[in-house]
C-alpha cells in the first residue's frame, strides 16, 4: 500500500486550468467519438500541448496530454493520486466490477499479482503452439487470388484464440454455443454500452437482450470454471483460465481468485484482447500490402528466423494506426502538468493518437518505417500502445507474440497486395477501438517454394 501524503488539495483558479474548447459539449462529444485524431490535433495546434475538453460520458472534464515528459508524469504518478480504474468507468458495466481494469490501489495491485503468472515467459511459451495451430487453420481457408477483408478474418481468428488459448474451451458443442455469444459482447453498440450505467434501462429492448446474452455467457463460463475447480490435473493445463484457477492456492500473501473475479477477468481479456489485436493485425497486413519492399524484408526475416524485425513491423503498425486512442486516469489529488494545475476529480488522458503522430517524436511520422524500432529512434514514453506504469496491459507480451506468429505464418504462405482501385484506408472509431474503415482489403497470392526460402 502506498503511503498517504499530508497535502491538502487547493482548488485551481479558472486561470490555472488548461485552455479548453468552447464548443457546446454535445458537439465536443460527437467530435471526440467520431473524428478524434483530427479534432485533437487541431486543438493542440490552437491551445498547446496541454488542453481540456468536455466529452461526457467519457468525462465531463478531460485534460489531454501527449508530450512524452507529461505522459511519463502520469504513468509514474502514485497509484493513490491517479485512478486508472475510475478512468475506465465507461467500460466497467461491460467488464465487471472485479475486472483488473476497473480496480484501483491495493485491489488492483492484488489482481495484477495474481494474473501476472498467466502472462509470464513460461506461460507464453506454452501458448505459442496453439496460436500457430489456430493461425494455420485460418490460413487454410484462404485461396490464392482471393481478396480478403483483413479485419473480418483477423477478428474471427482472434476470437478463436480467446476461446481456446484464454478460456481453454475444447468441447466442440460448448465452443459452438460460446463463440456467437461472445461476438455479441465485443460488437456491443456504443449507446447500449453507455446505457449499462443506468439500471432502469435493464428491462428495455437492447439492454434486456444484452443482459440475457450476458446471463447465458456466465452460465457457460461457470460450468467451465467448475470443471477446472474439480480437475486434479488443472495445473498441467496451459490455457489462461486454468492458470487463473491454479494461481494463489497455498499462498498466504493473496487470497485466490473467486469465481466472480475469474469471470470478470475472462470478459476483460475478451474485450481488451479481441478487436484490439485483430485491428492491429489487419492494419499490419494492409501496410505490408501497400509497401512491397517492407513486405520483402519481412519475408526475408521470416526465412532467417528474425522475430525482432516482425515485432518492429507490428509495433510500427500500432504506432501509425493507434488502435486505442489513449489511457485515462481520474486525478484524486491536485497535480501540475505542463505548468497547469489539474484539480482533484478531473480526468486526464494520455493521447497516444497525438504522441504517435508527432513529428518531434517520430520523424516522417506518416511513413510506415519499422526500422525506427530497431535503430534506437524511439524515445521512452513516445510509444505506448499498451499503456504504461503500474497499469501497463498485462497481455502486451501475449499480443506481441500473437502478432509475430501470425505475420510469420501469413508471409510464409502468401504475398500480399492491394486490390486494383482500392481506396486508401482511414481510421474509424468503433466503440473504443480504432479500426480500418474499409475493412483492410488485401489480395493474397501463394508464394513459391523459392520465395519461402529466399
Amino acid at each position: 500500500m502506498s503511503t498517504t501524503h499530508s497535502i491538502t488539495p487547493q482548488p485551481a483558479t479558472i486561470a490555472d486550468y488548461p485552455p479548453q474548447s468552447r464548443l457546446p459539449f454535445p458537439l465536443q462529444t460527437l467530435l471526440y467519438s467520431r473524428v478524434r485524431h483530427r479534432w485533437l490535433t487541431s486543438l493542440r495546434a490552437r491551445y498547446g500541448d496541454v488542453f481540456a475538453v468536455r466529452v461526457p460520458p467519457y468525462a465531463d472534464r478531460l485534460v489531454v496530454v501527449s508530450r512524452p515528459e507529461h505522459v511519463r508524469q502520469i504513468f509514474a504518478a502514485d497509484a493513490t493520486d491517479v485512478h486508472g480504474g475510475e478512468g475506465n468507468h465507461l467500460i466497467a458495466g461491460l467488464m465487471g466490477e472485479r475486472s483488473v481494469m476497473v480496480l484501483d490501489e491495493e485491489d488492483h495491485a492484488r489482481m495484477r499479482r495474481l494474473l501476472t503468472p498467466a502472462f509470464g515467459g513460461a506461460a507464453l511459451r506454452g501458448y505459442r503452439t496453439l496460436i500457430e495451430d489456430i493461425t494455420r487453420t485460418e490460413l487454410e481457408r484462404w485461396s490464392s487470388g482471393d481478396t480478403i477483408a483483413g479485419l473480418n478474418r483477423m477478428n474471427a481468428m482472434a476470437l478463436e484464440m480467446i476461446v481456446q488459448v484464454v478460456f481453454g474451451v475444447t468441447d466442440p458443442q460448448r465452443r459452438a454455443e460460446l463463440g456467437p455469444r461472445l461476438e455479441q459482447v465485443v460488437g456491443i453498440h456504443p449507446l447500449v454500452l453507455a446505457g449499462l450505467h443506468w439500471p432502469q434501462l435493464r428491462n428495455i429492448g437492447p439492454w434486456w437482450r444484452f443482459h440475457i446474452n450476458e446471463h447465458a455467457i456466465n452460465e457457460l463460463l461457470y460450468k467451465e470454471l467448475l470443471e477446472r475447480r474439480i480437475d486434479n490435473n488443472v495445473a498441467q493445463r496451459s490455457d489462461v483460465l486454468s492458470r487463473m484457477v491454479a494461481v494463489g492456492a497455498g499462498e498466504r500473501a493473496d487470497k485466490p481468485l473467486s469465481d466472480r473475479e475469474v469471470r470478470d477477468q475472462l470478459i476483460t481479456l475478451l474485450l481488451a484482447g479481441h478487436e484490439t489485436t485483430a485491428s492491429a493485425l489487419a492494419w499490419t497486413l494492409y501496410e505490408l500490402a501497400a509497401n512491397p519492399h517492407i513486405q520483402d524484408l519481412a519475408r526475408t526475416a521470416v526465412a532467417e528466423g528474425d522475430d525482432k524485425y516482425l515485432d518492429a513491423v507490428f509495433k510500427e503498425s500500432m504506432r501509425l494506426h493507434t488502435v486505442i486512442g489513449g489511457t485515462y486516469r481520474r486525478v484524486t489529488r491536485e497535480m501540475s502538468i505542463g505548468g497547469y494545475r489539474i484539480p482533484a476529480g478531473v480526468y486526464v488522458t494520455t493521447s497516444s493518437l497525438l504522441t504517435h503522430h508527432d513529428p518531434e517524436n517520430f520523424p516522417d511520422a506518416l511513413q510506415f518505417r519499422p526500422e525506427r524500432f530497431l535503430e534506437g529512434e524511439v524515445a521512452p514514453h513516445s510509444w505506448y500502445a499498451f499503456g504504461g506504469g503500474v497499469r501497463r496491459c498485462l497481455g502486451a507480451a501475449f499480443a506481441q507474440l500473437e502478432g509475430t506468429v501470425v505475420l510469420r505464418e501469413v508471409l510464409t504462405r502468401y504475398r500480399l497486395s492491394l486490390p486494383p482501385g482500392a481506396r486508401p484506408e482511414r481510421d474509424l472509431v468503433r466503440n473504443i477501438t480504432h479500426v480500418p474503415s474499409g475493412g483492410a482489403l488485401v489480395t493474397v497470392t501463394s508464394v513459391s517454394q523459392e520465395d519461402r526460402t529466399c
